[in-house]
C-alpha cells in the first residue's frame, strides 16, 4: 500500500510581497530614504506641468525640498545633542539695553571664523547682563553650520568628570570632549572648584587647546581666577595661558536684565584696562 503524497501548496507571500504598490516611484523613493521626495514629487510635477517648467528646474525643486528637510532634521538633532538649557539667538538679544556692547564684534563672531582658528571666546561681566544668552546664540549658529557643540554649566561638567574618573572612564570622556568643535562652559566663578575639579578643568582646556574652541562665561576678573581654582595660582595661570593665547574677549559691564533698576559692574571692568583683566596684548572689545 503506497503512501499518499500531500499535494504541493505554495507558501503565501509575506505582507506586501507579490503586490504591486499603488505608486511604484514613491515606494522606490521611500526605499532610498527620500521620504520628502516621495511625498511631494507628484504635486511638484503637477505644478511644473502647469507652469511649463523645464525638467531640470522641477528636479532641482524636488531635491531642494528633500535637502532642506534633511538639514532641518540635522539641525534639530545637533541642538538636542548640544544640551542648551534654552535656545537663544543673536537676533533675540537686545543690544539697545547693553549700550556699551560692541554689536559689530558680536556679529563678526557669529560668522564663526573663531572656530576655524580654534580661538576661545570669553564673556566677562556681572550676573544678568546676557553672557549666557550670547554664548548660547553663538553655539546655535555653530549647530546650524553643522559643527559639534556641547553646552555645560561648569559645575555640572566637573561633577560628570569626577564620576567618570571614579569609574575609570575619564580618558573616554575627555576624548569625547576633545573632538568637539565648540565647548561652552557657563557660569565659571560663581562657586569655587576644589583641587580635584580644578585639575579636571585644566585637562579639559588642555585637550581643546589649539584644536577646538571654548566659550567661557564668567563673573570674575582674570586676576582673581586663582580663587576659583582652589586658591592655586599655578593652575589658574596655566588655564588662563591657554584660554588667552588665541582669544576673543567680550566684556559686558552694563545693567542686569533681571534687575534693571540696579547698575552692573565689576569695579570698572567695562573700561577694559589691559584687556579688562590684567592681560596685555590686543585691544579688548568693551562690552
Amino acid at each position: 500500500m503506497s503512501e499518499k503524497t500531500a499535494p504541493f501548496t505554495r507558501r503565501p507571500d509575506p505582507p506586501g510581497r507579490g503586490t504591486v504598490p499603488e505608486d511604484p516611484l514613491a515606494e522606490q523613493l521611500r526605499q532610498l530614504g527620500l521620504y520628502v521626495m516621495a511625498e511631494r514629487y507628484a504635486a511638484l510635477a503637477e505644478e511644473a506641468r502647469k507652469a511649463k517648467s523645464p525638467y531640470p528646474q522641477y528636479l532641482g525643486t524636488l531635491v531642494t525640498a528633500q535637502l532642506a528637510a534633511r538639514m532641518d532634521r540635522s539641525f534639530r538633532e545637533r541642538l538636542a545633542r548640544a544640551r542648551f538649557p534654552v535656545v537663544k539667538t543673536l537676533e533675540g538679544f537686545d543690544f539697545t539695553f547693553q549700550s556699551q556692547l560692541d554689536e559689530t564684534h558680536l556679529r563678526t563672531l557669529a560668522e564663526l571664523t573663531f572656530l576655524a582658528k580654534a580661538e576661545s571666546v570669553l564673556f566677562v561681566g556681572p550676573p544678568g547682563v546676557g553672557k549666557t544668552h550670547l554664548a548660547t546664540a553663538l553655539g546655535v549658529r555653530a549647530c546650524a553650520a553643522r559643527k559639534r557643540v556641547q553646552f555645560y554649566p561648569v559645575l555640572e561638567l566637573m561633577d560628570q568628570l569626577v564620576t567618570a574618573e571614579a569609574a575609570g572612564l575619564l580618558p573616554g570622556k575627555l576624548g569625547e570632549l576633545s573632538r568637539l568643535d565648540l565647548l561652552i562652559l557657563d557660569e565659571l566663578g560663581y562657586l569655587s572648584l576644589d583641587r580635584r575639579r580644578a585639575n579636571l578643568f585644566f585637562q579639559v582646556v588642555s585637550r581643546l587647546y589649539e584644536k577646538g574652541s571654548i566659550i567661557v562665561t564668567t563673573n570674575r576678573r582674570f586676576e582673581s581666577w586663582a580663587e576659583i581654582f582652589a586658591g592655586d595660582a599655578v593652575i589658574a595661570g596655566a588655564i588662563l595661558d591657554r584660554l588667552l593665547h588665541h582669544r576673543q574677549l567680550v566684556v559686558i559691564n552694563g545693567p542686569s536684565y533681571r534687575t534693571p533698576e540696579l547698575t552692573g559692574g565689576l569695579g570698572g571692568l567695562g573700561e577694559a584696562p589691559r584687556d579688562a583683566a590684567g592681560v596685555g596684548g590686543e585691544r579688548a572689545h568693551p562690552g
